[in-house]
């Protein structure tokens, strides 16, 4: 059995530290480096639930895509949320690791696994990592399509193959335009419009899209827009990192026991429909 120091290590070289952004709060959160460890469960967020989760499998490692602490805190007392996470983790032996921005970059990282989810083949970053000569690591993905589809079919794969979510698939631009290229990238994106206009692709796959830039992206170009949950666009890398780290401990002889949280942690829980909209407009 490994100690936590040795699989750390090992999560290092997929996603080194000092490739997150300047603001973001990566590496290990809790627990003793000197510890065995014999079980790994991922997740996209440290929430109590996803705790729960890794008490009750015995895990003695649990790695997250989102931080836990981004903008830091002055007490890890358990009168708060986040403090009872913590007190949970240590209380059960449960170290918490965290890959963020860095995995976001990483070749392979979270918009491959979001294309590998959609059936695309990879082309290029969308925003390349300026330190990386093979030039496979960077933000987002550039993808193509083996056949042309309308939008309306591929928002349709998208909320057939992503994890369900309340949200689903919102679609902005001309359904039954053609998809022949795309850009993806795994959680927010809308501060990437510009990158995406100059790749020249057809549609743009992301979350958490907002008004103001959804608008003007869809009026200064034919550009069809798919915005799907946040944590749906991220949840595919748990299963990217899960066969790494499997990989990783089979070539050690570690014995590792690999898991991924399937417990669904968007914050959205329901969805009403509007109904057919008026001819005559919105209401007064």
């Amino acid at each position: 059995m490994p100690r936590l120091s040795e699989v750390i290590a090992a999560l290092e070289t997929l996603w080194p530290a000092e490739r997150a952004e300047s603001w973001d709060a990566v590496g290990t959160v809790a627990g003793d480096p000197d510890q065995q460890v014999t079980r790994v469960l991922f997740a996209v967020d440290p929430v109590q639930e996803i705790v729960d989760e890794a008490v009750k499998l015995g895990a003695g490692l649990l790695v997250t895509h989102h931080p836990l602490y981004l903008r830091g805190t002055t007490t890890v007392a358990a009168t708060h949320f986040k403090g009872r996470v913590v007190h949970t983790l240590i209380k059960n032996d449960i170290a918490l690791h965290v890959a963020h921005t860095n995995a976001d970059t990483a070749d392979p990282g979270v918009s491959d696994a979001l294309a590998g989810a959609l059936d695309l083949r990879v082309t290029g970053p969308l925003v390349p990592d300026p330190t990386d000569p093979g030039g496979r690591r960077g933000l987002g993905r550039l993808c193509a399509l083996d056949h042309p589809v309308t939008v309306r079919e591929f928002a349709a794969r998208a909320a057939e193959r992503l994890p369900a979510t309340a949200q689903g698939i919102r679609v902005a631009g001309d359904p039954e335009a053609l998809v022949r290229t795309v850009a993806v990238s795994g959680g927010s994106g809308d501060s990437l419009f510009d990158q995406v206009r100059a790749a020249g692709v057809d549609a743009f796959l992301t979350a958490d899209l907002r008004h103001h830039p959804a608008s003007e992206a869809v009026a200064q170009s034919p550009l069809a827009l798919l915005d799907a949950a946040h944590w749906a666009t991220e949840w595919p890398w748990c299963e990217l990192a899960a066969s790494q780290l499997d990989e990783i401990s089979d070539r050690h002889g570690w014995d590792l026991r690999v898991h991924v949280s399937k417990t669904v942690t968007d914050p959205w829980t329901a969805h009403a429909a509007s109904p057919p909209s008026d001819p005559l407009g919105a209401p007064n």
